[in-house]
């Protein structure tokens, strides 16, 4: 019974979603010199999982607040990852990079937020009205959920569109693990 409530959440959410954000993040993922990820609790670990299918994919890719991740600058792309676009920490990590003259991608529930009004490209993961209290996915359960199937796709569609093959992708994963 669970298991249909969210995949059916998670399929009206994802169905609800514009669909050229693919076509339009890749562009902005393959004109950045180097990409950075950002966000805070949950989203920041959809964000990790974006990050390693990024590196699997051939793009420059550093997670923000991981110790080795060098300075963002001019010609980088800056992807936060928060469903509400307002949460402090990532809006100091925004004003920081855009400061340097990098893009800013926010993935939210939101189409306009602190966060949002900054950014270069909102990518809303279906719309606000759809974000409510779900019985069963409390807590923003909803959106990183969907952001994480969101953000799947859109590596499918660069393995498909740039005919990368698997097993290329096993070649640039961690053998230190």
């Amino acid at each position: 019974m669970h298991q249909k409530l969210i995949i059916d959440k998670i399929s009206s959410i994802l169905d609800a979603t514009d669909k050229s954000h693919d076509v339009r993040l890749t562009e902005m993922l393959d004109s950045a010199r180097r990409i950075f990820i950002a966000g805070a609790g949950r989203s920041k670990l959809v964000g990790n999982f974006f990050a390693m299918r990024l590196v699997h994919g051939g793009y420059d890719v550093s997670v923000v607040g991981e110790i080795v991740t060098p300075s963002i600058k001019n010609g980088d792309l800056l992807i936060i990852i928060s469903g509400s676009g307002e949460t402090e920490q990532l809006i100091a990590f925004t004003k920081s990079a855009k400061k340097v003259g990098a893009k800013i991608v926010l993935i939210s529930a939101k189409s306009s937020s602190t966060i949002g009004d900054m950014a270069d490209a909102v990518f809303a993961v279906g719309s606000p009205d759809q974000y409510g209290k779900v019985v069963g996915m409390p807590m923003g359960t909803v959106f990183e959920l969907s952001t994480l199937i969101f953000l799947e796709a859109i590596v499918s569609h660069i393995i498909h569109e740039k005919g990368i093959a698997e097993e290329v992708m096993r070649e640039r994963h961690a053998n230190l693990e």
